[in-house]
């Protein structure tokens, strides 16, 4: 399969990375996340690359078993907590071009102090969420 070039807006197309390092541009629809499972055998192996804005914290928290995330400040300003053994860590970002990395196995969730707009790089084989 030829990678198409695009352009493409990260808003309405998220970027999937295959195995062999191959991109492939996906439409958000309201069954993004179940549709990446069954296009992309379960996701084992592939990295979502999405960008996401908010300004309220995050109603979950969330886990990647399969690899670390990284976030990528593009705008604003956000605490993010990690659960760790020694109780929650919080790191913030409030400069653009700076990036958190989410170690594999470690819940976490955001809680902006401004709006944000950030990009993820996600592993997202057997993610999970629960509520905050």
């Amino acid at each position: 399969m030829t990678t198409q070039a695009g352009p493409f807006d990260i808003g309405t197309t998220r970027l999937v990375i295959n195995r062999d390092s191959e991109a492939t541009p996906v439409a958000v629809t309201d069954t993004f996340f179940e549709d990446l499972d069954t296009q992309f055998e379960g996701f084992a192996g592939y990295v979502l690359i999405s960008r996401f804005e908010f300004d309220a914290d995050w109603p979950t928290w969330e886990i990647h078993p399969h690899g670390d995330e990284v976030v990528y400040l593009l705008e604003g300003d956000t605490d993010f907590v990690l659960e760790t053994d020694e109780g929650e860590k919080t790191v913030r970002v409030s400069k653009p071009g700076e990036y958190v990395v989410v170690p594999r196995g470690t819940w976490h969730t955001a809680r902006p102090r401004k709006p944000t707009s950030l990009l993820f790089v996600t592993p997202g084989e057997g993610t999970r969420n629960r509520d905050v």
